[in-house]
């Protein structure tokens, strides 16, 4: 990813955080080659992944992950990091843990809620 991408999505990112006005903002995304989500694709993924994990913040979203449309990594009030998996139309397909997200997890024991 070039840095004037990197950085047109930090600021998307940070404006949409803004906006949230803090509970359950988004923090940060990407990271590697994934393309983090952006508008309202951004706006109804972080919306369903936070419902469902009854809050948290995210921590980086993609598109298209591990055969999901939509990603959505949550770092829970406890401190570990799950990630919600969608579908096209923004409903839960399953969660994992990520084992990227905080020192110490465990590989992802799959979750289908």
């Amino acid at each position: 990813m070039s840095k004037r991408k990197l950085w047109t999505a930090i600021a998307a990112v940070l404006l949409v955080a803004a906006i949230a006005g803090g509970a359950g903002a988004v923090v940060a995304t990407g990271g590697d080659d994934d393309e983090p989500l952006t508008g309202t694709t951004l706006d109804k993924a972080t919306e369903a992944a936070l419902e469902h994990t009854g809050g948290g913040t995210v921590v980086e979203t993609e598109a298209g992950d591990d055969g999901a449309a939509y990603g959505v990594e949550v770092r829970l009030d406890d401190g570990r990091v799950v990630e919600v998996n969608l579908d096209e139309n923004f409903k839960v397909t399953g969660q994992e843990n990520d084992d990227d997200g905080a020192e110490g997890e465990d590989e992802g024991d799959a979750d289908d809620d």
